[in-house]
């Protein structure tokens, strides 16, 4: 008997040696080469890549955008509502001047979950929140605002007015 359980041991281990090649040449092979692993990017690298893009406030800081963009925070207490539907349509509607100064546009539906921004601004209801790049409210207004305004308004403020001597010294 010790005999027959030697035979199946030898067996067995010549088997092993002779797959340990075949083992070898498969491990050799790079692993799944078409895997894309994402990549998670910051709020500003996304906006970046997308000016149009829409953020909720639970998602970004204030402090995300200082000195780079000029959020728009536009709250209600639903996304239901008629005016926050409007504002939202009519800042999509001329999404291309937004971006063109450097507006991003922040969302907040949920008075309930009470995020930052709405910590900091404090809002009863609808409102539009117009930020400065340096971080200071520049405007609040309860009730939609025509985009034409808004980037009237943002046109006037004195960084706003650097940026385009900066560009108009540019291409002289």
């Amino acid at each position: 008997m010790e005999k027959n359980t030697r035979r199946t041991f030898l067996v067995s281990l010549s088997g092993l040696v002779a797959a340990v090649p075949l083992l070898a040449q498969e491990s050799a092979q790079p692993a799944a080469q078409n895997v894309e692993v994402p990549v998670l990017t910051s709020p500003v690298d996304r906006w970046r890549e997308d000016p149009k893009v829409q953020f909720r406030s639970a998602d970004v800081s204030l402090e995300d955008f200082k000195w780079i963009a000029r959020p728009v925070v536009v709250f209600a207490d639903s996304e239901f509502d008629p005016a926050f539907q409007e504002q939202i349509d009519l800042l999509a509607g001329r999404a291309d001047d937004l971006a063109r100064r450097d507006v991003v546009v922040i969302t907040d539906t949920d008075p309930s979950t009470l995020s930052d921004l709405r910590r900091k601004l404090r809002p009863r209801g609808f409102m539009l929140v117009l930020i400065g790049k340096d971080g200071d409210v520049k405007l609040r207004k309860p009730f939609p605002w025509d985009v034409r305004e808004l980037t009237r308004s943002i046109d006037k403020m004195p960084m706003r007015r650097q940026e385009i001597r900066e560009r108009q010294n540019a291409n002289q």
